[in-house]
């Protein structure tokens, strides 16, 4: 086996050419292996398989810098730096990330990278950088399933271009974005793949790169040779290899869009091991939005490059025909769209996870809610129940989104009152609303939700009690119901109140709890920095309230086991009620009914 003598690039370098393609089919199964058992992301990674051995192979890394768009196809990479052991040793297997990470890797990765189209803005600054203080090494930017889509990787291609020195931008296109490409670039990559890179018409010419085509991108003899040309070259150059998602895996090969990413499988039939079970929210909101297309013509449905975030599956996106656009992986692009066409009479719902979200903060500030354009933004897997990889945490969207001028911000606690919100939202023509849809197990409920959320800032009240009163935010609702069931059998019979708007206080009822109650207690499933119960807090500031905010702490968290997540942050049920009593029977002053 060759990966039982690779530890580093170095040794990679010291085989010949012909051996090459022995590492990589060894190194596709070392992914395979890992995908299999652990799950992750398969087509991204066997497809780049020969492309990262070339580039490992011709390039002097660690001197000359890699750097991985989105970084969810640098398994391989990994291989070949000395993390072979989290791909082979299954005890090992959960050591290493998803991601690049230089917590893992302080040599070989440069940047911790999860989002998309950061790759070549990166390579620039590695590129100025070593400008400025006389380098000579060579600077890599690998980008491909989508990532061209976003506007950052044509920033970083504009600037590349400006400061016109060493910088090479490998187009890894394998014509697949996580679905299918969106957007008028992949016309142009698609036409210089029919011209085997001779058009006319091209675009990375046209931003000042010498450009490069090779057809056979999983040939890793022919890559060898054309990264040998570019290597150490003055300018910047785009070297446009056409690979094939999937490689060497035919069921990855067959349904791409499938084998994006998978959890573990049986490698030899693609069964996935772990049948999934019961309900899941967001699907369960994308079926609502598809019947509502049905009486609603106006109605349509906005993706950013995840349309299986609402289930949208090949025939579903179909059956929606013009209701339905894909920006790409462009999440600005949606937002503003959204505010257009909202401008224009059509009732635009845009749905994405919190943690894309992010990259859209001034054209929710700016193009949709200075302009008070009545768009509806989905904001899914919020909580700590979503992912949990280091630059994919969904839990910050409340401080975020919160303090946006003229937004409001709706945390539903059930399905049922997910779908009363949203029925609203999409049918209103006042407010630009973000709902923050429920993660986790669904929960469903018999009661009867209002269906006019316009009077703003109104909590509900869900059980009137003393003493302590208990405000539980969205997700986090069901667990506030348990901590009152569970200080009701220690005699303390507690308010609890679904606030249901994350943008603003019910006044009238917080200053009407001061009669009866000693304490508030405010629970989020987020960051409580910047959050909802500091909203809390600060009302009751000059007062003799006692306010107790319960949430996550400000950190980068990675791959967390949740229930320790809870457990640190003092969020589990009897945490919580012992920490109620405690503030209770500190407190002198009680009360009367």
């Amino acid at each position: 086996m060759y990966l039982e003598k690779i530890d580093s690039p170095k040794d990679l370098r010291a085989l010949n050419v012909e051996e090459l393609k022995g590492v990589a089919e060894e190194v596709r199964a070392a992914v395979l292996h890992r995908v299999s058992h652990h799950g992750g992301h398969v087509g991204p990674n066997l497809g780049a398989t020969e492309a990262i051995v070339a580039l490992h192979y011709v390039f002097d890394t660690p001197e000359d810098k890699l750097v991985f768009d989105v970084s969810h196809q640098s398994y391989p990479h990994k291989v070949l730096t000395g993390r072979a052991k989290g791909f082979l040793d299954d005890e090992a297997l959960d050591a290493i990330s998803g991601y690049s990470s230089p917590l893992e890797s302080p040599v070989y990765d440069n940047f911790e990278v999860g989002h998309t189209s950061t790759s070549i803005a990166l390579a620039t600054g590695l590129q100025k950088g070593r400008d400025v203080l006389g380098g000579k090494e060579n600077v890599i930017a690998f980008i491909g399933d989508g990532s061209l889509s976003g506007g950052e990787a044509f920033e970083g291609l504009d600037t590349a271009a400006e400061i016109g020195t060493n910088i090479i931008v490998v187009v890894n296109d394998n014509e697949m974005s996580i679905a299918e490409n969106h957007g008028g670039i992949y016309a142009n990559l698609k036409l210089l793949r029919n011209t085997r890179g001779q058009a006319e018409l091209n675009l990375f010419r046209a931003f000042g790169f010498d450009y490069h085509y090779l057809e056979q991108g999983n040939d890793v003899k022919a890559l060898v040779e054309l990264f040998r040309q570019v290597k150490d070259t003055p300018r910047p150059t785009v070297v446009h290899i056409q690979t094939e998602k999937g490689h060497g895996y035919e069921p990855a090969v067959n349904d791409k869009e499938h084998w994006h990413y998978c959890a573990p499988f049986d490698l030899a039939t693609g069964q996935t091991k772990e049948k999934g079970g019961g309900e899941y929210t967001p699907f369960l909101l994308g079926n609502f939005l598809m019947e509502e297309m049905k009486t609603d013509p106006t109605l349509v449905a906005i993706s950013a490059g995840v349309p299986m975030a609402l289930g949208f599956g090949p025939e579903q996106r179909r059956q929606m025909g013009r209701q339905y656009i894909d920006v790409g992986i462009a999440e600005e692009e949606a937002v503003a769209l959204a505010s257009g066409m909202a401008k224009r009479g059509a009732r635009p719902v845009f749905s994405t996870f919190a943690t894309f979200l992010q990259r859209t903060y001034d054209q929710l500030a700016q193009d949709l809610c200075v302009n008070g354009n009545p768009a509806v933004i989905n904001v899914l897997g919020a909580s700590v129940f979503g992912m949990n990889d280091f630059t994919h945490i969904c839990f910050f969207d409340i401080p975020m989104f919160s303090h946006i001028p003229n937004l409001v911000y709706l945390a539903p606690t059930t399905f049922e009152e997910l779908i009363a919100m949203e029925r609203w939202a999409i049918r209103q023509e006042q407010y630009a609303v973000a709902i923050r849809v429920p993660a986790g197990e669904t929960v469903h409920s018999n009661e009867t939700y209002e269906e006019d959320y316009s009077q703003l800032n109104r909590f509900k009240v869900q059980r009137w009690g003393s003493e302590v009163a208990i405000i539980a935010v969205g997700n986090f609702f069901q667990k506030g119901e348990t901590v009152t069931k569970a200080l009701a059998d220690e005699g303390i019979e507690a308010t609890l109140i679904n606030p249901r708007y994350l943008t603003g206080v019910d006044e009238a009822l917080l200053e009407r709890l001061k009669a009866e109650h000693r304490l508030v207690v405010t629970l989020e499933d987020g960051c409580i920095d910047g959050g909802f119960g500091e909203r809390i807090a600060r009302f009751y500031g000059p007062t003799d309230m006692k306010v107790l905010c319960l949430g996550i702490k400000k950190a980068l968290y990675d791959r967390y086991n949740v229930e320790q997540l809870l457990h640190d942050n003092e969020l589990l049920d009897e945490q919580i009620v012992a920490k109620v009593k405690q503030l209770l029977n500190n407190s002198s002053v009680r009360h009367t009914q």
